[in-house]
Order: C-alpha cells, then sequence, then structure tokens
C-alpha cells in the first residue's frame, strides 16, 4: 500500500473514521539505543549495558527507551502519508498514550494509524490520529494512543 495523499482539508475529510495506512518496520538497534541515551542523557543500564541485562534484567536483553519508540512516530508517519499544500504542521500533542511492552534491542516496530477525528479550527486543519505501535511477531502493542497534528493548509 503507497503513501496516502492529502492536497487539502477536504481530501482529508474523507479519511475521518478510516485506517490510513501501515509504516514498513523499523529496527530498533543497541546502536540507535546509545544514541538516544546520548541525547536525553538517559544511560539507565537496562538500555544501554548489554551484560548486565543479560544477568539483571526480567528481558535478558537492553530495552529500548520507551520515548524512543514514541519519538519515531514522526519518521513512522511520514511513510504513511504525504500531506500537501502546507504552510506548515505542529505536532500538538498526545492523548491515552500508553506503553504496552518494551521493545528488545533488536526488534523492529511499525505504526498503523486511523484517522479518528478532524476538526477546522479557523482554517487549521486539527487530526487525531489512532495509532499503535507495533512490534514484529508479538501479539502486544509497544504503546497506543492519540496523536494530534495541526495541519496549516495554504
Amino acid at each position: 500500500m503507497g503513501k496516502v495523499v492529502i492536497n487539502s482539508y477536504a481530501d482529508f475529510e474523507k479519511l475521518v473514521g478510516q485506517q490510513i495506512g501501515t509504516s514498513d518496520y523499523i529496527e530498533l538497534t543497541q546502536e540507535r539505543i546509545n544514541l538516544f541515551a546520548d541525547a536525553t542523557l538517559d544511560h539507565q543500564w537496562i538500555h544501554v549495558d548489554a551484560e548486565r541485562a543479560k544477568v539483571e534484567s526480567p528481558f535478558h536483553s537492553t530495552i529500548a527507551h520507551g520515548y524512543l519508540t514514541l519519538s519515531l512516530l514522526p519518521h513512522l508517519w511520514d511513510q504513511i502519508i504525504e500531506v500537501n499544500n502546507l504552510k506548515m504542521m505542529i505536532n500538538y500533542g498526545m492523548d491515552k498514550m500508553k506503553f504496552g511492552q518494551p521493545v528488545l534491542t533488536g526488534q523492529s516496530i511499525r505504526l498503523t494509524a486511523k484517522l479518528q477525528t478532524l476538526s477546522d479550527l479557523r482554517g487549521v486543519a486539527k487530526a487525531e490520529i489512532k495509532f499503535a505501535i507495533e512490534i514484529k511477531d508479538q501479539p502486544k502493542k509497544a504503546l497506543e494512543g492519540i496523536a494530534i497534528f495541526l495541519y496549516y493548509f495554504k
């Protein structure tokens, strides 16, 4: 399934209540986790010390930061949808976000997204996207919630 292309508010409106798409998988390597730890100054051993995690962690592996998983949402969203004719797009917030299970180092995740609601706020499109970040070959989601974006069409 290719990207959904949106050129206007009217195009967006047609998708309300529909599944928009699914991204490709992306692997969460130890290198990516370490870079995120450096960027956020969160070097908790459960994320960065593979030897200790093998012995002391209930997962017997390091795990990705939950916020690393969340931070990949814009990248994965961009694989699903292309919104044209914009002045700008703003990440407005999150609702009902819950981490379901940790992502072990080396596992791959992907995004599934559904347009839950769309509102016109004086010419700004407020899109509420119900999303899930799935872990490859795992029944439980890594993360679920509602991402809210503001689209400023030209």
